[in-house]
Parts: C-alpha cells; sequence; structure tokens
C-alpha cells in the first residue's frame, strides 16, 4: 500500500512552494493589472528556470531541434523587441538575433559561450525594461499599433499575446532544463 501522507517528486524542485511567490498577484481588480502582474510572473518563471546555469543554457533538446534554453531567452528577446518597440512604439529596429535572411538566428546562433550567454540576457533585460516602460506609460490598453502579420493590434492584444508565448516556452523550459540536472519546477 502506497502512503500518501508523504508524497515525493521525482525530482527536486527549483524553489519550495512557500517561497514561490511569483503567481501570487491580484486575482480580481482592473485588467491593466492582471495582465501586467501575470506577464511578469512568466517573465520571472523564464529565469528561474534558467539560474544558476552559463553556457550549459546551449545544450539542445534533442537532435535535430535547436530548441535550448539559451535560445527561448535570445527569441523572447527579439518578441519583446517586436511587439513592444517596432509594433506598439513604432521604432524601426530589427531584431537582435534573428533576421528575413535568418529567421531562425535567435536558436541556431546560441552557442555555449559566455559571451554570447551574457549579450542574450542583457538584451532580454533591455527589451524587458523597454516594454515594462511603454507599458506603464500608457494611457490604456487600447493603445493600438500596425503588425504587418496581424493589421492593428492593442497593447491589451499583445499582453495577451506575450502571456502566451512566455507560458509556451516555459513549458519548453521545463524540459530542457530537466534535461540538463534533472531539476524540475513550478
Amino acid at each position: 500500500m502506497t502512503d500518501t501522507t508523504d508524497p515525493s517528486r521525482r525530482g527536486d524542485l527549483f524553489v519550495g512552494v512557500a517561497a514561490n511567490r511569483r503567481f501570487d498577484g491580484p486575482t480580481t481588480g482592473g485588467e491593466f493589472g492582471i495582465l501586467t502582474d501575470i506577464l511578469a510572473a512568466q517573465r520571472a518563471t523564464l529565469e528561474l528556470k534558467c539560474s544558476g546555469l552559463g553556457p550549459e543554457l546551449a545544450r539542445r533538446s534533442v537532435e535535430p531541434s535547436t530548441l535550448s534554453l539559451l535560445g527561448i531567452v535570445r527569441h523572447l528577446a527579439d518578441v519583446e523587441r517586436r511587439w513592444f518597440r517596432r509594433v506598439l512604439a513604432g521604432q524601426d529596429t530589427p531584431a537582435r538575433f534573428s533576421s528575413r535572411a535568418d529567421p531562425d538566428g535567435d536558436f541556431d546562433g546560441a552557442a555555449p559561450d559566455s559571451a554570447i550567454v551574457e549579450e542574450a540576457w542583457q538584451a532580454w533585460r533591455t527589451e524587458v525594461a523597454f516594454a515594462e516602460r511603454f507599458t506603464t506609460e500608457a494611457p490604456d490598453l487600447d493603445v493600438e499599433g500596425d503588425d504587418e502579420w496581424r493589421g492593428t493590434v492593442s497593447l491589451r492584444w499583445v499582453l495577451v499575446h506575450m502571456v502566451e508565448e512566455y507560458a509556451r516556452h516555459n513549458g519548453h523550459a521545463d524540459l530542457l532544463r530537466e534535461r540538463i540536472d534533472g531539476a524540475i519546477g513550478l
């Protein structure tokens, strides 16, 4: 008979459940606060899943995939840049890691090199800071921008899309981190 009073996990968690406060934000109230809090929690989740790692962030999932934690960081830096700088703020700024000539440069260029890792984190943090500042300074969630793929989009739509984008890639990050060192997380 299995003892259900003392459950165990197949691996160690990144953080203890009691210490994990990423998702303790508001569950009622204004749309702006809820959306920005959930997105902040997703961003924090990415950082958590990559914490304590250096060049091993570039370890690929399984051939032929080029998916890696470092690739995800680089990809999300480009995604943040695209939606907040280019589409919503109307800035003429190219992606940092991918291009029309190299559309998978964000993943393909994720090499196990300390300088590449540092560049990726710096780019991601810069783009997140811009996005947070833009969002905070926006008069409301109805601010619009034009996107060649989606047409006219609102800040509201971009925030929801970013939550979805991070959630999907954080699921990938769970598996990638476990492959690297066996750590699992919430």
